[in-house]
């Protein structure tokens, strides 16, 4: 874990350019890694080629929001850290595109994330990405963080800086709130049998909810192929659902309706 990314290239003898190698050349539809998530987007990006009309390629991840079956997809999570007012528009577009294929969103909405809602709100970056984001038919404006999980909108775009930070903060704040439950409940006679009542019903789907292994891993959006990478703890669970995720990605033809919509909006 140490390695540079970029030294994946040099090292033909690892498993995870062979299985990108499987394929750039046609003999796997899809690659799945738990491993290096650098090396595997580096790889994916310059061995497998990124789609025509997308400079940069995106991560993005499913979060949890307060509706019941709703979710919310966040990008970029850290693929690009720094990045244009046009990495961000197309981050819109992929996202846009995934939330119809693979969430079954009719009409997503996008929102970009932002200091503040209002239009003149942001730093110098998203306010030259707001003006382009006019051209993603789903686009409602600038977001703040809260409205990733309060459902306002579909897909959350920003730059992977930002989400990777905002990502691994909300990991941070759910283990932290179960840790305080745990802690409390113990304390507590009529807090252990409320917490025992509520533990199929309310617990369990509340664990779901938030449990990175029922989606199994992130996709790299924007490369000819598919790949998924997963957290580097994955248990069997996120494995088997980041494998599923694969199928249904492939299944979904998502990278050929995200060149046909930049296509019509850079006409």
């Amino acid at each position: 874990m140490s390695d540079k990314a970029t030294q994946a290239l040099k090292r033909k003898d690892s498993s995870i350019f062979k299985a990108v190698e499987l394929v750039r050349n046609g003999e796997a539809d899809g690659v799945v890694s738990a491993g290096h998530s650098g090396a595997t987007m580096t790889l994916a990006t310059l061995r497998i080629g990124r789609l025509p009309n997308i400079s940069k390629p995106a991560l993005a991840t499913i979060m949890p929001n307060k509706s019941i079956s709703a979710k919310t997809l966040l990008l970029d999570v850290g693929a690009v850290t720094d990045c244009t007012a046009k990495n961000l528009y197309e981050f819109a577009i992929m996202g846009e595109v995934y939330a119809q294929k693979l969430l079954g969103l009719s009409r997503p909405t996008v929102g970009l994330l932002s200091n503040g809602e209002e239009d003149s709100k942001g730093n110098a970056l998203t306010k030259e990405a707001f003006k382009l984001m006019h051209n993603v038919p789903g686009f409602k404006g600038n977001v703040e963080g809260s409205d990733i999980f309060n459902g306002s909108v579909d897909v959350v775009v920003c730059d992977g800086y930002t989400g990777n930070i905002v990502l691994k903060a909300s990991e941070g704040v759910v283990s932290t709130v179960f840790d305080l439950m745990k802690l409390h409940i113990r304390k507590s006679i009529p807090a252990k049998i409320g917490a025992f009542l509520m533990k199929k019903k309310v617990f369990k789907k509340l664990k779901e909810k938030v449990d990175y292994a029922e989606y199994g891993g992130a996709p790299l959006l924007g490369v000819k192929g598919c790949a998924i990478i997963s957290h580097g703890k994955s248990n069997s669970k996120a494995i088997k659902n980041a494998i599923f995720q694969a199928i249904n990605y492939n299944d979904s033809n998502v990278n050929q309706a995200i060149e046909e919509l930049l296509k019509k909006n850079n006409r």
